[in-house]
């Protein structure tokens, strides 16, 4: 027989909202965001029900209260904002309230015509209860009211409005009977990260192919001379794969051959050689000094640095000679090197954790990043995570929020949905996503909703290109299905980035047909940029982020709209936040002009159906005066194969003239 567990507490508290496996890992937000929490909140019969969401930043004892509302089919909701980073912890409390039952019900016996002398008196004890949950001023006017409730000498119409007025239910809300609340089962987290966490602009280059001579390895100086040239564009994030040592063994040559010659550079991921590993600087691109250098400037020009953290290590790496253990045994006594068939990657060691170090290991990996945060780096791109251990994600991640609560970490895992999402839980603050191969109209409205389901944890950052992707659109769509592309990466998701100047160049050569690879990939040789070239992207690209940067709706993830389209070819979408509404428009093919007629949801930007209204063109400057739901659009990927609209209602004015808003 079960051991009896008899309780008064009778309200149920179920699907609480944000929530991540049960509360198992912490939803996400955004310093100066509302987090909208919701709940199911009931009890048995039909009682009144009162619910509370408590919340409070997890360096802090006390809890916050504030009030829920009724939204619906027995759901709650309330919202907090919070005004710091790092986490925060919220629950949700909830009780049986007799008072607003017992006022509820007198009301309707009133409206009925019922005698209600004995339900004065209950209420009279109600309020009477009350007096020894108050103080002062509260308690003494608390008192008077239970006796004037029960003063069977008073008239019962008078006592009855005195039951049902605003200063007797201000009181009894004030001073609750809360002995028999139930609270939510466990305490939900949330983390909440700076801005640039879900809206960020990035822009990738390798330095050593920036100098201002051709054939020269460029340095930190010569990025730091052409850091214009990216603010310029919009851009507000520099990142800079691995700017370590780079291995000598194995070395690999141009277009990933095996004969390197001496002049080669070497692929940046082999990270490490006799002049040290993930703590060092490549001499090639400067000193410690020209690194701070580049790192003040371009802060001082709106940009922040991004470095690559890749814990692997080429065969010349400290750690491979120092402690070999943390690396894979193969029998001959040789170290297993990285393979991604039919890809061999010669030069790279991974890290094996299931070492019998695994503590030395972690400290040591999390003493990298301790390392770069220590020279003022906030922000790192990290490669491959999906290879390296969960329960170190989780422990480093954790750590490192704890002490740096501002640090961004970009998860580039091209792998299976659950693998990315788990990274996401245990705590990246943004990933790489599949965007770059969702071409078709199904296919991009499919994908952008299977994102909305894990909106709570995982933040998209969609990448048209890297030097590890140039897809088959980038290689046959020519220069329309680049600036598609960006396009769409610019305004499907708050956080976007190219890898450059290769995708504004239209760089579109692969290493073979049917290869994502570049030809003369910048991964294993230095190139040579004409950034002043005539039919650049650049002023485009320009234009692009100053919409992302004027307009908040392109700013957070939410506020998505697909609207209706006759032609399979055109894709349509909105985005509101606040009062600003951004309408894109976009000819998915590469090659032919296409047309379609729209069918606009017009309450979801926030128009009336029946009024004119101004779609202006943040691209070309052009506007156009629209009418109703239904509107022709033509796109010539011979032009500017997309349109972002910034709508503006008609409004007429008392001086009788119309203008837009």
């Amino acid at each position: 027989m079960a051991k009896l567990k008899a309780t008064n507490k009778r309200v149920v508290i179920e699907a609480v909202e944000p929530s991540v496996d049960g509360g198992r890992f912490p939803a996400k937000s955004t310093l100066g965001d509302a987090v909208v929490v919701s709940a199911d909140v009931f009890a048995d019969g039909h009682d009144r029900i009162t619910a509370v969401l408590r919340h409070r930043s997890s360096g802090t004892r006390s809890w916050v209260e504030v009030g829920m509302t009724l939204i619906g089919n027995d759901r709650w909701q309330a919202r907090f904002t919070p005004d710091d980073l790092g986490v925060w912890q919220f629950t949700v409390g909830g009780w049986v309230d007799h008072f607003q039952s017992w006022r509820e019900g007198l009301s309707k016996k009133l409206e009925a015509g019922v005698d209600v002398s004995v339900d004065l008196l209950i209420g009279g004890q109600l309020v009477e209860n009350a007096v020894s949950r108050a103080k002062g001023k509260a308690a003494k006017a608390l008192r008077v009211l239970a006796g004037s409730l029960s003063d069977s000498g008073k008239p019962v119409s008078e006592r009855s409005q005195l039951a049902l007025g605003p200063d007797l239910d201000e009181l009894m809300s004030s001073h609750p009977d809360r002995s028999n609340e139930t609270f939510s089962e466990g305490i939900w987290e949330i983390v909440v990260d700076r801005e640039k966490a879900v809206f960020s602009t990035w822009y990738e280059l390798f330095p050593r192919s920036w100098s201002s001579d051709p054939g020269r390895h460029g340095t930190f100086g010569d990025v730091e001379r052409a850091l214009p040239y990216v603010t310029d564009m919009g851009f507000d994030v520099l990142y800079l794969p691995p700017v370590h040592p780079i291995g000598e063994t194995y070395r690999k040559g141009p277009n990933n051959t095996l004969d390197a010659g001496p002049e080669d550079p070497g692929v940046p991921w082999a990270i490490g050689s006799g002049e040290g590993g993930h703590t060092a600087i490549n001499p090639e691109l400067g000193t410690i000094e020209e690194f701070r250098s580049l790192r003040d400037a371009a802060h001082a020009q709106g940009l922040e640095l991004a470095l690559d953290v890749a814990f692997q290590c080429s065969p010349d790496h400290p750690w491979a000679k120092e402690h070999p253990q943390w690396f894979k045994q193969r029998p001959d006594g040789t170290i297993q090197y990285a393979e991604n068939p039919p890809k061999k990657y010669q030069d790279i060691y991974p890290i094996d954790f299931e070492t019998d170090d695994p503590e030395g290991l972690w400290l040591a990996l999390k003493g990298v990043f301790d390392h770069w945060i220590g020279e003022g780096i906030r922000i790192f791109r990290v490669d491959n995570p999906h290879t390296k251990s969960f329960p170190f994600w989780e422990w480093v991640i954790a750590e490192i929020r704890d002490e740096h609560p501002d640090v961004i970490l970009l998860a580039e895992a091209f792998t299976r949905p659950k693998v990315m999402h788990r990274l996401g839980k245990v705590g990246f603050n943004q990933s790489y996503t599949y965007f770059a191969w969702r071409n078709s109209r199904s296919e991009i409205i499919e994908y952008m909703s299977d994102l909305a389901e894990v909106d709570t944890f995982f933040r998209p950052n969609f990448w048209p290109n890297t030097p590890d992707i140039l897809t088959e659109q980038l290689q046959t769509g020519g220069r329309a299905a680049f600036i598609t592309r960006y396009v769409l990466a610019a305004t499907l998701s708050a956080s976007c980035g190219i890898y450059g100047p290769a995708y504004e160049l239209t760089e579109n050569l692969p290493l073979r047909q049917g290869s994502e690879e570049y030809l003369n990939s910048e991964k294993y040789q230095i190139r040579d940029w004409d950034l002043d070239h005539p039919t650049s992207l650049a002023p485009l690209i320009r234009q692009v982020n100053r919409a992302r940067t004027n307009h908040p709706a392109l700013q957070r993830n939410g506020g998505l709209v697909f609207h209706g389209t006759d032609n399979e070819a055109i894709l349509c979408y909105s985005r509101t936040r606040h009062d600003d509404s951004i309408l894109v428009v976009v000819n998915l093919d590469s090659h032919h002009v296409q047309s379609s007629w729209l069918d606009l949801d017009t309450q979801a930007l926030g128009i009336d159906s029946d009024h004119q209204f101004q779609v202006h063109d943040l691209l070309t400057d052009r506007r156009y005066i629209w009418e109703g739901p239904r509107n022709f659009v033509q796109l010539d990927p011979g032009g500017i194969p997309a349109h972002v609209f910034r709508v503006r209602e008609r409004v007429r004015s008392e001086e009788s003239f119309d203008y837009f808003v």
